[in-house]
Parts: C-alpha cells; structure tokens; sequence
C-alpha cells in the first residue's frame, strides 16, 4: 500500500509576485516568482492564481484532489478591493447582480455575488498605492464563487470604479487573518 504524503501552505502574496514556481517565458525572465518565499517540495502548485498586480491569500498544495475542490464553484472567495472613486449604493447592486464582461473576447455575465462598502480597512495590510492628490478612493468586499481571468478587476471598471488594489482575505474557511506579505504557513487537511 502507498500512502502519500501531501502538503498544504496558506501564503500572503505580495504584490508583484506571480502565482507559479518556474520561469518558461523569456519575456518574465526578471519576475518574480513563489519559490522565493520559502523551500516548497517538488510538485507544489498554486490553487487558483493571482495576478500580479494582486495580493493576499493563496494555497499551495501537492494534492490535486484539494486543488480541484477549492477552484470549484463550491468554495467562496472573498476579496478587498480599492478602488478608484468613492463608489454608490447603485454601483454595488449593479455589481452584486453580476455584470458583462469580456472573457477572451466574448460577453460574460458574471453569477451573482455578494459585494459591500467596507468601512474599515486596519485589517490590510498598508501599502502605497497612490498620492490623495489623485482623488479619493474607497474599499469593497467582494464575495464571489467563480473565478474569471481578472474578473473582479473587469467588474469594478464596468461600473466606472477601476481597481487600484485588489487582496484576496478569504478562500472557503480559510482567512488571510493576521498574515504580512510573504508569510507561509503549513497547514494539515
């Protein structure tokens, strides 16, 4: 009988990072990359991604099993996300009814989700982003349960509020809590 051992890791991803562990593309030769943030084992993987431009939670695993369970429909991602504006209670219906937008060049209606003004943000994690002469911004929650290429950034710009910071809090039952950009923590499942 085999067993097999696998691991799980819950990460902060900084921004700037990409979500994978090799370099095949000489156009990303100086990015970089999650194995510079802690010695993972041979076959670890990101479970979903973020781009980017993008921080905040991320699980890694060597268990496919679990990788395809948390990237279902199944399992709620929730988001934080500043945006450019101070956004109305118009704009947060409109999102949270789901909105059109393009993915790979065709009209994608985004599901339903749940979306909120977020008064409170001493939970994230403080970086700079950009001078108060450039305008106000504001912060939502978004609660979705699908995951489109860019998705959330494509839905606050169709309703005229693009994203200038978009950190992922919450995968299912995992939260990001009190983790600093580049933490990793291993985790049993």
């Amino acid at each position: 009988m085999v067993v097999k051992n696998d691991s799980y890791y819950k990460i902060y991803k900084p921004y700037g990072y990409l979500s994978q562990f090799v370099n095949n593309q000489n156009k990303r030769r100086n990015k970089k990359l999650l194995n510079e943030l802690y010695n993972f084992p041979s076959g670890t993987m990101a479970v979903g991604r973020l781009d980017e431009k993008s921080e905040g939670l991320l699980l890694l695993t060597t268990d496919g099993k679990f990788s395809n369970y948390i990237t279902s429909s199944k399992v709620e991602k929730e988001y934080h996300v500043m945006l450019d504006g101070v956004i109305n209670e118009e704009s947060i219906i409109e999102l949270s009814e789901g909105v059109t937008i393009s993915i790979n060049g065709n009209a994608y209606k985004t599901k339903k989700c749940k979306v909120e003004i977020l008064k409170d943000t001493s939970h994230i994690y403080n970086r700079f982003v950009r001078d108060e002469k450039h305008g106000p911004t504001s912060w939502i929650g978004v609660t979705l349960t699908e995951g489109k290429f860019r998705q959330v950034r494509k839905m606050t710009a169709c309703v005229g509020f693009p994203t200038l910071r978009l950190v992922r809090v919450r995968i299912g039952n995992f939260e990001l809590d009190t983790m600093q950009p580049g933490d990793v923590m291993v985790f049993n499942y």
